[in-house]
């Protein structure tokens, strides 16, 4: 297609991706209140059951109002996730090959629950790191936590796990493209490990180790099934070029119909 034509269609791929956020949104204002509600439960815990002073603060007058945007525009973007992530991929399909596009829209299946996996595991580890992270307050002390800072720490969080569950995908795709062997990636399985564990304990802590490997075991899952699917990968492409290679071998030798009429 010409340039115009491919940002004409860039133009109708972000808008239909704007109405499924704007949609998303929507259902996210709907759901503000019981979403709230469980957002700010690991604080209402540390009062409940464990006797600590700590409170949810709005620190201006319409901070609470920017509190449900910010909440429902990011809800709206996971429960859209989908919309936008097949739009991107329908994007780039008129320059690729028909097996291409079966490979693209397998990443698109993939990405999508791996993202909401990722999301649903920091979600489920979040009351455990409020309150470890909790512990440090002095005695005494009490904790008035802004909503605006508390929100971000949320949407980090849920992000940072979100972001790392997409890992096998990323690492296929580069092999997929040829930028990536398998066999890199077999070499870097110990700094892999070490680093995966690292975030572990600094995205989700607990209060022992094991909340730490419960977070690192999927990724780390994760990580070695991409290498094995990598590693399938090269040797499928190592077959076909060694088959290509022969084929070419053998026609080589073959004279070229017209050859021997010209030699004579």
């Amino acid at each position: 297609m010409a340039l115009v034509d491919h940002l004409r269609e860039l133009r109708n791929r972000l808008f239909k991706s704007a109405i499924g956020v704007v949609l998303g949104t929507v259902a996210g204002f709907i759901l503000y209140q019981p979403m709230l509600s469980a957002l700010i439960k690991p604080i209402t815990d540390l009062n409940a059951k464990e006797g600590r002073l700590a409170s949810l603060n709005f620190d201006g007058v319409a901070s609470s109002f920017d509190l449900m945007i910010q909440i429902s525009v990011f809800m709206g973007l996971i429960l859209a996730s989908p919309v936008w992530l097949y739009q991107l991929w329908a994007f780039i399909v008129p320059g690729l090959h028909k097996k291409e596009k079966r490979m693209a829209l397998s990443f698109v299946a993939a990405a999508v629950p791996l993202f909401v996996g990722g999301v649903f595991l920091a979600w489920m580890v979040l009351p455990n790191a409020v309150r470890v992270l909790t512990d440090f307050t002095p005695a005494g002390a009490s904790n008035f936590i802004t909503a605006q800072v508390y929100l971000s720490f949320v949407t980090r969080l849920m992000l940072a796990f979100g972001i790392a569950f997409l890992l096998p995908v990323v690492l296929f795709g580069l092999n997929v493209a040829g930028i990536l062997r398998g066999a890199h990636l077999v070499k870097s399985w110990r700094i892999t490990v070490f680093l995966v564990c690292l975030f572990a304990a600094m995205a989700a802590p607990g209060a022992d180790a094991m909340s730490m490997f419960y977070l690192a075991g999927p990724m780390l899952a994760l990580f070695f099934l991409a290498v094995c699917l990598c590693l399938m990968n090269d040797k499928r492409r190592e077959r076909r070029q060694a088959k290509r290679m022969a084929e070419t071998e053998a026609t080589a030798d073959i004279a070229t119909p017209g050859s021997e009429l010209k030699n004579l």
